[in-house]
């Protein structure tokens, strides 16, 4: 008999922390490899929010918090979603978890029983179905159309609801694609969502202020019916460049944050006390970097997406916000190249041109592959001359 629980048995590693790991050791061993797999801002932790958690250590801000926030941190957060989005939350609403992720797992595992399902737009983040799958719930993937921006259009959304379902994800700007919603979008599939009372909407929030060319972000719990419906999570990951620092937040029903607080404090309590504290500052002070990060961002995404464009083969939409493109290969996908998956390309583009990129059946799309361009332009430029010249040699 396996020691080993059947629940973990339904799901299977992350394929970007894989890819990633791929790449270093690839590197340890010599070969100039150039990764493009990691969602990580290559930007530091700014300098403010660096000296808020050196403080708070000298202070000795470094014993246990409640297990689900510092009333200073939550006190931030009800902050910035006034400020930023016109939402008005109370403290109660309010959860703080060991990052985004272990917010969406908690959200999961304090709401789903065995049958429920989650609708689940592809492409999409590689931990949800998993997520969804440990919890017990049962993921509903609905292939959203290239043509349609890889976005969730109503009527998909309406032909996918059953009887069993009970959350709708929502995660704009995308990863992996950098698609968008805009509002008109959003209200289009909030009529659906109105009249299906019993659904929940999970909102992920987290590439929220890295966004391009005017695109106006808009959550959905901005529509004043499904307030009360929607758990919005977001953290200070990406906008910030605090992946290490592992806070992640959200805002919603009295509920469902009592619910994943009790399931927090029996995992891993309270995020870390300094962290939080740099979080607080991060939230209050100055907000003025993001725009030139954006920019920067803006940037390389422009050359990335102008570059695979010029390739034969490659196809490549223009993305909203994230740091992300999501081109597809299929037109090297044959009998000439003898690629038939977008993983056998993702796999000889490794071994023939260093270069380290994700497949986009890992996102629950067949015929594409991610690349993050949060990396240095000198990476890009290189990655960009090898990926070209691993396409033109398999015409």
């Amino acid at each position: 008999m396996s020691i080993i629980s059947d629940s973990l048995k339904r799901i299977k590693p992350s394929p970007t922390i894989a890819v990633t790991q791929k790449a270093r050791e690839l590197r340890a061993a010599g070969k100039d490899v150039i990764g493009l797999g990691a969602g990580e801002p290559d930007f530091d932790t700014p300098d403010n929010i660096k000296d808020a958690a050196i403080q708070a250590i000298k202070d000795g801000d470094t014993k246990y918090t409640a297990v689900d926030g510092t009333p200073a941190l939550k006190k931030a957060i009800v902050e910035k979603f006034k400020r930023e989005n016109n939402l008005d939350f109370s403290l109660d609403q309010i959860t703080v978890g060991t990052g985004g992720k272990q917010v969406l797992y908690n959200a999961f595992m304090a709401t789903l029983n065995k049958g429920d399902e989650v609708i689940i737009p592809a492409p999409f983040w590689v931990s949800y179905p998993d997520m969804v799958l440990l919890a017990g719930g049962k993921p509903k993937i609905v292939k959203c159309d290239e043509k349609d921006g890889f976005k969730l259009t109503a009527k998909k959304l309406k032909k996918a609801i059953s009887k069993k379902t009970k959350w709708l994800i929502l995660n704009s700007p995308s990863n992996p694609t950098g698609a968008g919603y805009t509002k008109d979008e959003i209200e289009s599939l909030a009529k659906i969502l109105i009249k299906n009372k019993n659904i929940h909407i999970l909102s992920d929030d987290i590439y929220e202020h890295i966004k391009y060319d005017n695109f106006n972000f808009f959550t959905i719990a901005q529509i004043s019916k499904l307030t009360d419906r929607t758990l919005t999570m977001n953290g200070v990951s990406k906008s910030y460049a605090m992946t290490g620092w592992r806070i992640g937040y959200a805002a919603g029903p009295k509920d469902i944050i009592k619910a994943i607080g009790k399931i927090q404090s029996q995992s891993t309590s309270n995020p870390s006390s300094v962290s939080q504290a740099a979080a607080v500052e991060a939230l209050n002070g100055s907000q003025d970097f993001i725009q030139e990060r954006s920019d920067a961002f803006k940037e390389r995404r422009d050359f990335v997406v102008n570059s695979l464009n010029n390739i034969k083969g490659i196809r490549c939409l223009t993305p909203n916000g994230a740091f992300y493109v999501f081109p597809s290969c299929k037109g090297l996908l044959n009998k000439k190249t003898k690629l038939k998956t977008d993983s056998d390309f993702v796999q000889k583009l490794l071994e023939k041109a260093n270069v380290a990129v994700v497949q986009g059946s890992a996102f629950g799309l067949n015929g594409y592959f991610r690349i993050s361009y949060a990396t240095s332009m000198e990476n890009l430029k290189k990655a960009m001359e090898r990926i070209k010249s691993f396409c033109e040699s398999l015409s």
